[in-house]
């Protein structure tokens, strides 16, 4: 008897902490985007949605959080797709040494990516910086540019970097649905004749498609909530042109701004909720036409 009622404690002290440390909080945090919160004045008063009002008004900072964001998680998702896939097409081709290519690709994924921010702002630095000084060393120093500082290179700059950081993972999770898919397949399509197109076609994105669901989530997850990366290699700069939500919600607490802050986490929230509920919903779809 007592020993059936230990998993109904342990339940209980799992529910109390999880509304301590996630429920509580995020309701706070919902509630605080409804009001004036900030470090220059000492009451706290519900303002409704002024705080929303001054975050999709049209103000020229608070549109380019949003655009930015967006345009990361696009670009990231199609480009960490299309070259991991391309990656694990040909490392499921049974190339010599696969597994050590399998190991370097994925090796910068493991390295905490605000390291990976901090090795790159020296890679990537203008005057001292690896590349442009291997650019000039081989007579192309009109390619050496301000990688970080211009306004027309710093965002791609990092998408490149967070690409060449995330495409492993990605990588990884295709190579193991192309390695799921049954042999008997491929012979049955190479006894009708049919070429490697018609293969790709036909076999390989069907059966990965459940594969290619889950990347697409993590990729979307990952690009929505993207801050580290962003922050080490340029910090929201040159002016806005690299900043993104969360690193407009920390610049806004940092002014003290807390409501507003609060409301840019809301709004994540919000498009975290639309993204999970639309995931959840086309997985499921795909399980049953793959039953």
């Amino acid at each position: 008897m007592n020993k059936s009622i230990y998993p109904f404690y342990f339940s209980i002290g799992a529910l109390v902490l999880y509304l301590l440390f996630f429920v509580i909080p995020g309701f706070m945090g919902i509630y605080f985007s409804f009001t004036d919160w900030n470090s220059y004045s000492e009451g706290i008063e519900f303002i409704g949605l002024d705080n929303f009002r001054t975050i999709f008004s049209g103000n020229e900072k608070y549109v380019s959080y949003l655009n930015h964001t967006v345009t990361f998680t696009l670009t990231t998702a199609i480009l960490k797709t299309g070259i991991g896939l391309f990656l694990a097409l040909i490392l499921n081709h049974g190339i010599k040494g696969k597994n050590f290519h399998r190991v370097v690709i994925f090796m910068p994924v493991i390295v905490p990516t605000l390291i990976v921010g901090l090795i790159f702002k020296s890679v990537l630095h203008p005057e001292v910086g690896l590349l442009n000084e291997f650019l000039r060393s081989i007579g192309l120093g009109t390619l050496a540019k301000s990688w970080l500082t211009d306004i027309h290179l710093a965002f791609k700059s990092i998408i490149a970097v967070d690409t060449w950081k995330g495409v492993g993972y990605i990588m990884v999770i295709l190579l193991a649905g192309l390695q799921a898919i049954p042999d008997m397949y491929y012979e049955a399509a190479e006894m009708d004749g049919s070429n490697f197109w018609n293969k790709f076609k036909h076999i390989i994105i069907p059966l990965l498609m459940p594969a290619l669901t889950v990347t697409t989530v993590l990729n979307f997850i990952y690009g929505f909530k993207v801050f580290d990366i962003v922050y080490a290699l340029t910090n929201g700069g040159p002016g806005y042109e690299t900043e993104v939500l969360y690193t407009g919600v920390f610049k806004e607490f940092s002014l003290g701004r807390y409501g507003v802050g609060t409301a840019l986490s809301t709004v994540m929230f919000l498009v975290m909720i639309v993204i999970g509920f639309f995931a959840v919903k086309w997985m499921s779809k795909e399980d049953e036409v793959g039953k």
